[in-house]
């Protein structure tokens, strides 16, 4: 942790005595409160209360309020937990790659350099893997287009694109139109005399993008589809597209199982072979690693990868800066210091960190700036609740219950830090099913409800806020109406979140500060080091919180 200065007191202020337990319910947002606002329609008697008898006031989660370009870009998970963690705004992914490709710097760096240098002497492909779309989460399909344009101005003859399809952080049913696009791109070079495809896709919840070990299966479908060329033969990703979409029955991008384009001999067109390189179009971390475990590991247990291509493989960024994965990579990630998880461990203040598999490393990997691992092992305990395999909206509880019950247990041991997120608004909500994004609300709501009457016996602090939004809005709007006919929105949303913070002890004397307007996530941190009267670092969003007797 090197010289990371020890915190002070603050001043005059008499801290909240038992645990300080921030909850993170992640994708409830604050909506429009109409009949496609399922946090609005959901039956929440315990955040109503909140509402009513704790200091409550709302965040903003999105745009440069996260370090997103702009107001325009929704928040995630990644860059909400970045800043939640880190009490402070970093520039993120999105802006990061935008600033390097408008200089062009991407394509000076040493990694573009090797990639099209090997393609080159090779003869093989530049093969570009990412997700096709415009959400601006994972990716963004202006990367991928610059990127084919650097390509065939550096003198590579041949480039395959693999497309992972969206469909949750963008309109369902829009895949095609993105396909169009690219391919459009892609004629106007092959009639130029380049030899540039789309070679394979599929949904993105059905190969390639797992996160957090929860289902390697997905990885290795996306392994055999992009490496292999084993999947469905298609003439080209269009047809692929709506045939597959004809065959399920309804407009399911990201669900949509793999497929391959043929050549004109009716062979895969773009198998990764030996000489390869292959770029990961990803900006975004979680759902990148593993297939670029898969590419660079030496040791790999999770699935057969033989015979493995020797190619030379690079991220967008590096996905993991402790694992050093992958070891190239295009644009240096946000280095992300002095986390709230540093300044307390180097305190020897005791934090507990829980959530199942779907956000357990938006509560310790994101939460602690991009760093796998801990601070301290003797005063940092993480859980892990592993996440069902059945889809999310057949069962919204998913595992609320038992990261509550843990919880509850860390709040009776008297730990100091407890943060736990609740994935349910967030992961039902991209299922775009109402109904069960309304019980995925309620059972949040009633987790909160338990855990707040602990807290308060413990003569604790509850902290309840979220993220980014999700569930708040169901329904694809235009104009904040809600388009007819009805289609479902599975994506975040620009609404602000729910900031709640109940301290029933009298001796606690804290109001909401009046002076500070469209405040965001980073000023939670402040807030948390406040209630467990220490004064925040220099350079942290200022608390949301005041007290009679102590300026925060």
């Amino acid at each position: 942790m090197g010289q990371l200065p020890e915190l002070k007191r603050l001043p005059g202020f008499r801290p909240v005595q038992g645990p300080v337990v921030l909850v993170v319910m992640d994708g409830i947002g604050v909506g429009p409160g109409d009949e496609g606002d399922a946090v609005h329609l959901a039956r929440t008697p315990h955040l109503d209360l909140l509402g009513v008898q704790s200091l409550s006031t709302t965040l903003r989660a999105h745009g440069r309020s996260v370090g997103l370009p702009s107001d325009k870009d929704m928040g995630n998970s990644e860059v909400g937990h970045n800043a939640l963690g880190a009490g402070r705004v970093f520039s993120q992914g999105a802006t990061r790659v935008n600033q390097a490709i408008q200089t062009r710097e991407i394509f000076r760096g040493k990694t573009w350099e090797q990639a099209t240098k090997t393609v080159r002497e090779s003869g093989e492909p530049l093969h570009l893997l990412g997700l096709l779309s415009d959400g601006n989460v994972h990716s963004h399909i202006d990367h991928l287009h610059a990127m084919i344009d650097a390509a065939d101005q550096g003198g590579v003859d041949a480039l395959r694109a693999h497309v992972l399809l969206d469909g949750r952080d963008v309109q369902d049913g829009t895949s095609i139109g993105f396909i169009q696009e690219l391919e459009k791109h892609l004629k106007k070079l092959r009639d130029a005399g380049r030899d540039y495809r789309i070679a394979s896709g599929g949904g993105r919840m059905a190969l390639t993008m797992d996160r957090y070990g929860a289902d390697w299966a997905m990885v290795q479908r996306g392994w055999e589809t992009h490496v292999r060329g084993n999947a469905r033969l298609f003439e080209d990703a269009e047809q692929a597209v709506r045939i597959l979409r004809s065959e399920m029955g309804s407009p399911s991008d990201q669900f949509l199982p793999p497929f391959v384009v043929a050549n004109d001999r009716g062979q895969p067109c773009g198998p990764i072979r030996d000489g390869a390189a292959v770029i990961n179009l990803n900006f975004r971390g979680d759902r990148a690693i593993e297939i670029s475990q898969a590419f660079s590991d030496d040791v790999f247990a999770h699935f057969d990868r033989s015979p493995r291509p020797h190619v030379y493989y690079a991220g967008m960024m590096q996905y993991d800066g402790d694992l050093k994965l992958p070891q190239h990579y295009l644009v240096e990630p946000p280095e992300i210091d002095r986390t709230l998880g540093e300044y307390l461990a180097r305190q020897k203040i005791e934090q507990f960190a829980c959530s199942e598999t779907q956000k357990f490393g938006h509560v310790t990997y994101f939460w602690n700036g991009n760093r796998s691992g801990k601070f301290d092992e003797k005063f940092e305990r993480y859980l892990e609740i592993p996440s069902d395999s059945t889809p999310f909206d057949e069962h919204p509880e998913m595992k609320a219950h038992e990261i509550t019950e843990a919880t509850l247990a860390e709040i009776g041991k008297g730990t100091r830090h407890i943060r736990i997120n609740y994935a349910n608004g967030d992961m039902v909500g991209h299922t775009g099913n109402l109904a069960a994004a309304i019980r995925a609300v309620e059972t949040v709501d009633q987790s909160v409800g338990r855990l707040r009457a602990a807290v308060q016996k413990a003569k604790g602090a509850l902290i309840v806020t979220a993220d980014h939004g999700n569930a708040d809005e169901m329904w694809m709007r235009k104009g904040g109406k809600i388009l007819e006919p009805r289609a479902a929105k599975t994506s975040h949303t620009l609404n602000p979140v729910p900031f709640y913070m109940d301290a029933q002890d009298p001796d606690v004397r804290v109001a909401l500060r009046s002076d500070l307007k469209d405040m965001g996530l980073a000023s939670v941190a402040s807030t948390v080091l406040h209630l467990l009267g220490y004064v925040p670092p220099e350079g942290y969003e200022p608390s949301l919180l005041t007290s009679p007797l102590a300026s925060p």
